[in-house]
C-alpha cells in the first residue's frame, strides 16, 4: 500500500500567547501544497525501514514514521510487522511540514492496511501526540488553526487563478530556536477576514511572526522574498518558521528566476 504525504505553507502566522504547558497558541492558515514524499508499506516477517531521496540527519529511530508505528503499536498490539519505504522530497527543516505529513500518512495506511477501523477523532488524537501541525495532515483542505495548531477549521479557499514558487535555500532552522525569538502578541489584523480577501490585499494585513527575527538571523531569505516581489509576485512570505520562502503570481507570470543555493518549486 503506498501514499504520498503532501507539504503546507502557512498563510499568516501569529503567536498569540505562550501556554502553561510550554507550547504556544498560535493562529494560521495552513494551505495543502502539492509536492509529495511517497511512502510505501508491505508485510514483513519483521519491523524494517528504508528511506531514499533527500537525506534525514539524525538518528532512524526518531523519525516520525517510525515514531507513528510504534504509537499505533501501543494501541494495536496485534499489528503485524512491516517494512516501510519512505522516498523524502519534501526538503527538511523548511516550513513545509513534511515529517509531519509523514507521520499522519503513515497512521492512516497503517490503519487501511490493517482494517483497524480507527474512527477520525481517535485518528487525529495520535496524530497531535507525534506533533501539533499532524492533524491538519489527516485531509488535504485548508483550515484556519488555532491553539497549538490542531484546533482546525475547515476554510473555503482556493485560489486557482495562481500558481506557487517555492525557494527553499540550504539552510536549516531551528523552530525551537526560533519560538525564543518570538514575543507573543494579538495581532494586529484579524486573518480569518483577511484571509477572504483578494490575495493582492494580503500583503497589507497577512503576516509570519518569525519572519522578524530569522530574517535577521539569515538576511538572505529577506533578499529572496524581496526578489519574489521584484519578479511580479502578488504576495510572499516565509512559510513556517522557515525557510522555504513562497511566492504567489498570475498562472501566466510565473518567472524565470534563478537563486544562489537555493533549490525552486513550481507549483501551478
Amino acid at each position: 500500500m503506498i501514499g504520498f504525504p503532501h507539504a503546507k505553507i502557512n498563510l499568516g502566522l501569529s503567536i498569540i500567547s505562550k501556554r502553561p504547558d510550554g507550547f504556544h497558541n498560535l493562529e494560521t492558515v495552513f494551505y495543502p501544497v502539492p509536492l509529495r514524499d511517497a511512502l510505501e508499506i508491505v508485510p514483513s516477517d519483521e519491523n524494517l525501514f528504508f528511506q531514499t531521496g533527500l537525506k534525514i540527519p539524525g538518528k532512524q529511530n526518531d523519525n516520525l514514521v517510525l515514531k507513528a508505528c510504534r504509537l499505533l503499536e501501543k494501541h494495536h498490539p496485534h499489528i503485524k510487522p512491516l517494512e516501510i519505504h519512505l522516498h523524502k522530497i519534501i526538503p527538511l527543516g523548511a516550513g513545509l511540514g513534511g515529517g509531519s505529513s509523514d507521520a499522519a500518512e503513515t497512521i492512516q495506511l497503517v490503519n487501511r492496511f490493517f482494517n483497524l477501523n480507527i474512527s477520525s477523532v481517535i485518528l487525529s488524537a495520535y496524530a497531535s501526540e507525534l506533533g501539533s501541525d499532524c492533524p491538519f495532515f489527516m485531509q488535504s483542505a485548508p483550515c484556519f488553526a488555532t491553539g497549538r495548531g490542531e484546533i482546525l477549521e475547515p476554510l473555503n479557499l482556493d485560489i486557482p487563478n495562481y500558481s506557487l514558487l517555492l525557494v527553499h535555500p540550504e539552510i536549516r532552522i531551528n523552530t525551537i530556536w526560533a519560538f525564543s525569538k518570538i514575543r507573543p502578541s494579538v495581532p494586529k489584523y484579524n486573518l480569518k477576514q483577511s484571509i477572504l480577501k483578494p490575495v493582492q490585499d494580503w500583503i497589507y494585513t497577512i503576516f509570519n511572526d518569525f519572519e522578524i527575527p530569522v530574517f535577521e538571523a539569515y538576511p538572505q531569505l529577506q533578499i529572496i522574498k524581496s526578489r519574489l516581489y521584484e519578479a511580479g509576485a502578488v504576495y510572499a512570505s516565509m512559510t513556517g518558521s522557515g525557510s522555504t520562502i513562497y511566492g504567489i503570481f498570475d498562472k501566466s507570470a510565473i518567472p524565470e528566476i534563478s537563486f544562489e543555493n537555493a533549490s525552486q518549486s513550481v507549483i501551478r
